[in-house]
């Protein structure tokens, strides 16, 4: 992201138009909030073939079907989800009143936060813009969307979509260049949720400090699986492969590297053919499997795979026969066996179809590799042994956690979705997405006799009763 400009006009008109619009109805009803999710909801189910087309365009390849699991569904779930549950979570929430401060009553009251900002990335660019749109519109909030310039097709047909269905005071769209990008960021927003890499994120965290915007960063990192010493190996190779593969491998969550028991390393490379064979039966050619975004993605990922090559790293192909396609951007899968730690493959997020194996002889050794590292987005564990995987959940930090499957913990809408530290700060999906999207304003109904005339001046012997009661009792 380039350094921040002055707003760009359309930027700052957009903005105070949406500020203006909240100030006139600070506190949407919830037919109003229904019908933005509704609005919504049927863009998406009218329009999913031409979606469709254009994130294939943008992609060069990626299948239809591949983009209706992992873009459309989650979309229309978390809309459902919302639009389900939104007037629930809109409702005041009781609270107690410490005992000292009877007979008042307390409640919590969600409250919209105003404008909100979203930096939606190319890799999902349906999903990661429609999901926390969900929950912003749930909570009552106006919304600026800013999608990615290296998806272009579904940028402009996504505003074109947005703009005859809202008016823009209530959401707007914008898909120019990273300069873009870093004035949005750098606006005066209510709240600002940003999902991409992590030094992106950090540019986007010190924009947005100028006027001490609070953020959501879902970010990315090095998410590791682990296969127990006797788990069965085909299970855990159908299942990594699968969320490695889909998408070719351009997910913040897939499956970064993977702890194999020494012995079984091979065994499960073996399985791991199988299995990516199985589901891309055409190789590289098979129109189910996703071409590398662009070029500079793809080039990226050739210059990992030369590095690795240099260094006498044994590499399995996953398919057989042509392993690129340089002119479409297309990268065949690749399984590289112990890299050195000094190689770019097993320090930088990889996110393309190349997955490192890593040999151990005792479980709590991938545990203890897991911890030096910084903590990751996700963490897969597969094991049947649920005394181990208490301990691993206990021992371990990652922004999520998926037992003997990789990715679905984040279509979950009961669940929080987001990192830590590194992967990213604050968690959105839900409720959780409608509470990040709102103030929970804290309200203190005090009646007209209280017992808080005890404790206020002057301090005498009924004061000094009150306070070492309090003392003994708070």
């Amino acid at each position: 992201m380039d350094r921040a400009l002055p707003a760009p006009p359309e930027l700052h008109a957009a903005h105070e138009r949406q500020r203006a619009a909240f100030r006139a109805d600070p506190y949407p009803d919830w037919p109003a909030r229904r019908d933005r999710l509704r609005r919504l909801l049927d863009l998406l189910q009218r329009e999913q073939r031409r979606i469709a087309e254009a994130i294939c365009e943008d992609f060069g390849q990626r299948a239809a079907a591949e983009t209706a699991v992992l873009d459309l569904v989650p979309s229309l779930a978390a809309l459902r989800h919302a639009l389900r549950h939104g007037r629930g979570w809109m409702r005041p929430r009781r609270a107690r009143p410490s005992i000292w401060f009877q007979p008042a009553s307390a409640q919590v009251l969600p409250q919209p936060l105003g404008v909100v900002g979203i930096i939606a990335p190319w890799n999902y660019p349906l999903y990661l813009a429609v999901g926390p749109l969900a929950s912003a519109l749930a909570a009552g909030n106006r919304a600026m969307l800013k999608l990615s310039e290296f998806t272009p097709q579904f940028g402009r047909l996504f505003g074109e979509l947005v703009a005859a269905r809202f008016d823009p005071d209530e959401l707007v769209v914008f898909h120019g260049d990273a300069g873009q990008a870093a004035a949005f960021a750098a606006l005066a927003f209510d709240h600002l949720l940003f999902t991409g890499s992590t030094a992106v994120g950090r540019k986007v965290q010190a924009a947005a400090s100028a006027h001490l915007v609070p953020v959501t960063l879902e970010l990315g990192g090095k998410s590791p699986a682990v296969v127990a010493p006797d788990f069965d190996l085909r299970l855990a190779a159908r299942r990594i492969v699968y969320g490695k593969l889909v998408n070719a491998g351009q997910t913040c969550v897939a499956p970064d590297h993977v702890y194999v028991p020494r012995a079984r390393l091979q065994a499960f490379a073996d399985e791991c053919v199988r299995a990516a064979r199985a589901m891309y039966p055409a190789g590289l050619r098979s129109a189910d499997f996703c071409s590398v975004v662009d070029s500079r993605q793809y080039l990226r990922l050739r210059a990992l795979l030369e590095q690795a090559g240099a260094a006498g790293v044994r590499m399995q192909p996953l398919f057989d026969g042509e392993q690129f396609d340089d002119d479409a951007h297309r990268l065949a899968p690749v399984l590289l066996f112990d890299p050195p730690p000094a190689l770019r493959v097993m320090h930088e997020e990889i996110f393309g179809p190349l997955l490192p194996l890593l040999g151990y002889d005792q479980p709590e050794q991938a545990i203890e590799r897991i911890n030096e590292q910084p903590r990751p987005l996700a963490l897969y564990w597969f094991d049947d042994d649920s005394r181990r995987v208490r301990e691993v959940l206990r021992s371990t930090h990652s922004g999520g956690v998926a037992i003997n499957d990789t990715l679905m913990q984040v279509v979950q809408d009961d669940l929080p979705f987001g990192g830590i530290g590194p992967s990213g700060m604050g968690h959105y999906h839900g409720r959780w997405g409608f509470d990040t999207f709102s103030k929970l304003k804290p309200v203190l109904r005090q009646r007209r006799l209280a017992g808080t005339a005890l404790v206020r001046p002057p301090y005498g012997t009924t004061f000094a009763r009150v306070i070492e009661a309090m003392k003994r009792w708070a």
